[in-house]
């Protein structure tokens, strides 16, 4: 993953931060694919509520979709969202 692109993803992962961490959790860059999929794990009681499959999408996927455009979608690679 270039430098810059995960500096950017960085601070956009920054600005939902201190929501996630409010509540216990956290989130790590696992990787960025080619087709532009960035792949997250969350973390602490993100990583087993039961809200996490909302957070992602509402919280974490809008803030870095928001900052950088290109990236087409994000996943977290420790939830089962049904």
């Amino acid at each position: 993953m270039q430098t810059e692109l995960r500096e950017q993803i960085e601070f956009a992962l920054d600005t939902i931060r201190p929501y996630l961490e409010a509540d216990g959790g956290n989130v790590r860059i696992v990787e960025l694919t080619e087709d532009k999929v960035l792949k997250i794990e969350m973390l602490g009681n993100c990583g087993s509520c039961p809200m996490s499959s909302m957070t992602l999408k509402a919280g974490v996927e809008e803030a870095i979709k928001r900052a950088i455009p290109e990236i087409t979608r994000v996943e977290a690679v420790n939830l089962t969202i049904v």
